[in-house]
């Protein structure tokens, strides 16, 4: 892997991934093929191609667009794949069987990294676990996560699996300076505690922190952070997304951000994060701004 992008560890399962990956719920086989590939290729130049996608990106589309680019650039990527436990798949079974399916159309053999995309009430953790950690007898995938899970039931599954001596590898959540849940519900001190990685969705918050404001002054915190954002990123030559992926990298050795890209230039720029170097007072500026956002 290049060395221009640092790594971090996936947890304790010996993996090790770009400290900033990217999100493809917006690849779409038969929608936007060209401008992906140049985005992947981008992205292997770079020692980046930590890609996260799921069995219900575009209904598979994402996953069989990934396996075409992997079929025209050979090198190699790093790719996490869900699975969703609807109604009707609530058995290990059905765990094994979407694995199968998310493999043949990634065109892979074994996935680096497979999640539960969400708790399922109706479905026992146990069962999770038990097919999870099958997964990897198996040699299906070579680390295990969940997705979208509280602290606790963090725990409970790293319990589980760790009795198979599995280790939980990763938790994908919602975090990001407009919303810091992961902060005040448990899920980043259980993260730190297991030592698991908090693998963080809509980084930039779906466009919030860096789309031109709709409606000026009609969210005055939001206001506010825009402002500092812009204020912290103009000091580097730098964008306001760029500054706000450089403060999620900062917050936590844990945390690795995967922020969606669909065109090369903006996979560049997204990496351009790690050209940041944040002063104290440049972290404590947003740290403050965002925490009146996300109350």
């Amino acid at each position: 892997m290049s060395q221009t992008t640092p790594t971090r560890p996936l947890g304790r399962s010996g993996l090790s991934v770009p400290a900033l990956g990217v999100g493809t719920n917006r690849w779409r086989q038969g929608t936007n093929d060209g401008a992906v590939l140049e985005t992947y290729r981008a992205l292997l130049d770079a020692g980046a191609a930590f890609l996260d996608t799921a069995e219900v990106y575009g209904f598979g589309r994402s996953e069989r667009l990934i396996g075409d680019c992997r079929r025209a650039d050979p090198r190699q990527a790093i790719v996490a794949s869900k699975f969703a436990p609807f109604i009707g798949r609530a058995s290990s079974r059905a765990l094994l069987a979407a694995l199968d399916a998310s493999l043949a159309r990634l065109g892979l053999e074994s996935l680096d990294l497979y999640y539960v995309h969400f708790p399922f009430p109706f479905t026992p953790l146990e069962t999770f676990a038990e097919a999870l950690i099958e997964a990897v007898k198996r040699g299906k995938t070579r680390a295990v996560g969940v997705s979208n899970f509280g602290a606790e039931q963090m725990r409970r599954m790293a319990d589980l699996l760790g009795r198979a001596g599995v280790p939980l590898a990763a938790n994908e959540v919602h975090y990001s300076l407009a919303s810091r849940k992961p902060e005040t519900n448990g899920v980043l001190d259980a993260c730190r505690e297991l030592d698991v990685a908090l693998v963080a969705y809509f980084p930039l918050a779906s466009g919030r922190l860096t789309a031109p404001p709709s409606e000026p002054g009609k969210d005055p915190a939001l206001a506010k952070l825009r402002h500092v954002l812009n204020e912290v990123a103009a000091a580097h030559l730098a964008t306001e997304a760029q500054a706000a992926l450089a403060w999620l990298v900062a917050r936590d050795r844990c945390v690795i951000p995967i922020p969606g890209a669909t065109k090369a230039r903006h996979a560049s720029e997204n990496l351009g994060a790690f050209s940041l170097t944040l002063t104290a007072d440049e972290f404590g500026a947003l740290d403050t701004a965002s925490a009146e956002l996300a109350k």
